[in-house]
């Protein structure tokens, strides 16, 4: 049975949606810029900028699951954490989107050191667009408030994150460092300073097709 939008709780609607849709921007734009700062090609960036925005998508699939939960805690880990990815992935297939985004949504929980989900890959076994999310992920969650804690001021989620560190590629996550560093001398992250906003005419096509890009301009919107 499908969960049409008015059957939907308004409270849900109005925080989680809201603060999902958040969260997938604030990934998007740091993946986009982590991508940058290990020097990959330019539609490489783009694609997991696209990913980042549509990481979490599978999400959407479990809506029911959450409706009147009391510990959600516990929700997000036996059910979005070991689930959503692969939800995910399943909703961009049926949408045509790139193999780097598919690969990407779908392994984005996988730990370095293989203690991930959903297939316990260790390494380089991890495709490199998932282990890049996997520590923008982290981040965006920890600087935000969730229901069951709010959000982490930045020197704790730098602590933590350490401490997690055999979690991530020690390569990615110099780069992610370097990016929040530079961000913090004044600068700032995000695809659309770089691409005259050419990133959401980019997602409105669907499936994350580098060559689209190249037929829009600016004027566009």
């Amino acid at each position: 049975m499908r969960t049409h939008r008015e059957d939907l709780p308004d409270r849900f609607l109005d925080i989680n949606f809201a603060a999902e849709l958040e969260h997938g921007v604030d990934v998007s734009n740091l993946a986009y810029e982590v991508a940058r700062e290990l020097g990959l090609p330019e539609e490489t960036c783009y694609q997991l900028a696209i990913a980042g925005m549509v990481h979490d998508i599978g999400k959407f699939k479990l809506i029911r699951y959450i409706e009147g939960a009391e510990d959600l805690m516990a929700i997000e880990e036996l059910r979005y954490v070991r689930m959503h990815s692969t939800l995910g992935y399943l909703v961009l297939k049926e949408q045509g989107y790139s193999e780097l985004i598919l690969e990407s949504v779908l392994y984005h929980h996988e730990n370095y050191d293989g203690s991930g989900c959903p297939s316990n890959l260790i390494g380089d076994e991890i495709p490199l667009g998932a282990r890049i999310l996997r520590v923008c992920d982290v981040y965006a969650a920890l600087r935000s408030d969730r229901a069951y804690r709010k959000a982490l001021d930045e020197d704790s989620i730098m602590k933590l994150m350490i401490e997690e560190v055999k979690n991530f590629d020690m390569r990615i996550f110099l780069a992610f460092q370097r990016v929040i560093h530079n961000e913090k001398e004044g600068g700032s992250y995000g695809v659309k300073e770089e691409t005259d906003y050419r990133h959401e005419r980019y997602l409105a096509q669907g499936n994350g097709d580098p060559e689209l890009c190249d037929e829009y301009d600016s004027g566009d919107l």
